[in-house]
């Protein structure tokens, strides 16, 4: 996902980056540039039949949602991850350099 700079399809089952330790999906909101983690094993869908890439449409940004009133979704799925992101795990780049 991150290094094709394009959409998330086709991605791996959830219960596939599960069992591999990529137990957190990164999750960018094209509205304010805020991203976050989403812990995959806390998500309400069938872990053997849910691909990743299906998660994006239900994806919401918590402070665009609070600032307009409504629930506001316009995310990006950027990666799948084994921590969330913190100070001694930065949010993930991609830098394309030249082709």
């Amino acid at each position: 996902m991150l290094g094709f700079q394009g959409l998330a399809q086709p991605s791996p089952m959830m219960g596939d980056a599960l069992n591999a330790g990529l137990r957190f999906l990164e999750v960018l909101c094209l509205g304010c540039e805020t991203c976050q983690t989403v812990d995959l094993t806390i998500v309400r869908r069938p872990k053997e039949t849910t691909p990743v890439h299906e998660l994006e449409r239900w994806m919401r940004c918590k402070p665009c949602s609070q600032m307009r009133g409504f629930p506001y979704k316009r995310s990006r799925l950027v990666a799948l991850r084994p921590t969330p992101i913190s100070a001694q795990h930065p949010r993930s780049t991609w830098d394309p350099g030249e082709r």
